[in-house]
């Protein structure tokens, strides 16, 4: 028995070497999901086969999975096998699968189906970014879509790391508490029948990468949704999104975090970088629940830009730095805030709203007008502004999507390049009467455990 233990764990660490040397090389990983017949070049995976570091790939914990073979068992050495098993969710909840990869770009193909039924399968990667929405099979249809993703870590080149705040990592342990942050690549499924056939990974080296960089409404949030986490939806091709906004950040706390720095490293020319920052920079006293309370690095009061004055300037500088390094800038004024009781739009970001267009106009930089356009989606919904919003300033998944599409627009309405890259199936945005309404809106949400 120790022997055969033995032997399994050379055979593991051997395909985990395997595998970091063909991410290195720009090869694919291929995945053949279900318990069935492997197809040809791809590897075996089980519903058992959990995330861990010493394989390299599997299910995260928690994950509750099923194994469907619609086939018996033989020889088929063809990609055909990949129809003929899947895995599917034990109880209606969403899924994940991990792989461990190098930070960088990469391109997913997702194959579903079942042979003998129907699937809907709604597809999001790292910290709930939307990918695919609702891929829909007949009954025996076996179909493959793609998306793009970025991965990424803390490490910059000089050997520091970025300052992660409380929400990214425990300060005590070191361990990351987010999916943004960490080594792998994770991958969520949810839907009414999600049915996962097989996936494929490869580097995509040559991508436009569209960084966006921002504060709480705009990063990747573990529950509710922002502009920035459905984006992906409505690129295709040779496009990806990396967002490096974070919860808590003001335009001067970006740089102090050494984050700008990370983004700067992380730049090609041709890229896009999309700034929207200004819902903290109002704050001049207290301290940033996202920092320990003994890091004075935390307290407002050294952060705060007045929106009359520096908070233009450090935008402009943005701009000016971004073009030095041969990338595209896109200055989006904040969203609007949101009070419950009068189901009405705040004042509250008004003065940082009109200054970032400010910024924009002198700079000549591209400008997507959000805070305008949320206050405009506002007075639309009526009653339905409570499921825009989680709260006065964050949005909920419905918003997020809603805000993803104005972003679409601006991208569009500036005339920009990118907007060769938008998806055959978005539609115009009219602030005014907003669609999807609430009644129409269903992209599944994660159930809570």
């Amino acid at each position: 028995m120790k022997k055969n233990l033995f032997v399994l764990l050379i055979a593991g660490l051997c395909a985990v070497n395997a595998m970091a040397q063909k991410a290195e090389d720009g090869k694919a990983f291929r995945f053949d999901f279900g318990g069935g017949e492997v197809a040809e070049g791809y590897v075996s995976v089980s519903a058992s086969d959990i995330y861990s570091e010493e394989i390299g790939y599997g299910f995260e914990k928690g994950s509750s999975v099923k194994e469907t073979i619609r086939m018996p068992k033989r020889k088929r050495k063809s990609l055909d096998a990949l129809g003929y098993d899947f895995v599917g969710s034990t109880d209606g909840r969403a899924f994940r699968f991990s792989v461990r990869l190098p930070e960088g770009n990469y391109k997913v193909k997702v194959t579903f189906g079942d042979k003998n039924g129907t699937s809907k399968t709604t597809v999001r990667a790292e910290n709930r970014r939307l990918m695919l929405e609702n891929i829909e099979t007949a009954k025996g249809e076996i179909r493959t879509d793609s998306f793009n993703v970025n991965i990424r870590t803390p490490k910059l080149s000089a050997g520091n790391t970025i300052k992660l705040d409380t929400r990214e990592w425990n300060p005590v342990t070191g361990e990351i508490k987010t999916f943004t942050w960490d080594d792998k690549l994770t991958i969520q499924f949810n839907g009414d029948n999600p049915c996962v056939c097989a996936i494929e990974i490869e580097s995509l080296d040559d991508a436009v990468t569209v960084f966006v960089i921002g504060d709480s409404p705009v990063t990747d949030q573990m529950g509710g949704g922002t502009w920035a986490q459905n984006l992906p939806r409505w690129f295709r091709g040779n496009v990806v999104v990396a967002n490096h906004a974070e919860s808590g950040q003001t335009i001067k706390g970006f740089r102090f975090q050494r984050r700008w720095d990370k983004v700067m490293e992380s730049v090609k020319p041709g890229d896009y970088l999309f700034i929207q920052l200004g819902t903290n920079d109002q704050k001049s006293r207290g301290h940033d629940p996202m920092w320990p309370a003994d890091d004075k690095a935390g307290d407002w009061i050294r952060t705060h830009s007045d929106a009359e004055t520096d908070y233009i300037w450090e935008l402009a500088i943005m701009v000016v730095e971004a073009r030095r390094h041969g990338v595209i800038p896109v200055i989006v004024s904040p969203l609007s805030k949101f009070d419950r009781k009068t189901l009405k739009p705040t004042s509250v970001m008004d003065a940082y709203g009109k200054n970032a267009g400010k910024a924009a106009e002198l700079t000549k930089c591209a400008f997507i007008d959000l805070w305008s356009m949320s206050k405009d989606i506002i007075n639309a919904v009526g009653e339905d502004g409570l499921k825009v919003y989680s709260d006065g300033t964050h949005t909920a998944d419905y918003g997020g999507y809603l805000f993803s599409l104005c972003i679409a627009k601006g991208i569009k309405d500036n005339k920009l390049e990118l907007a060769k890259f938008l998806s055959n199936d978005l539609v115009d945005i009219d602030t005014k009467n907003p669609t999807p309404r609430l009644s129409d809106f269903n992209v599944p949400i994660e159930k809570r455990r």
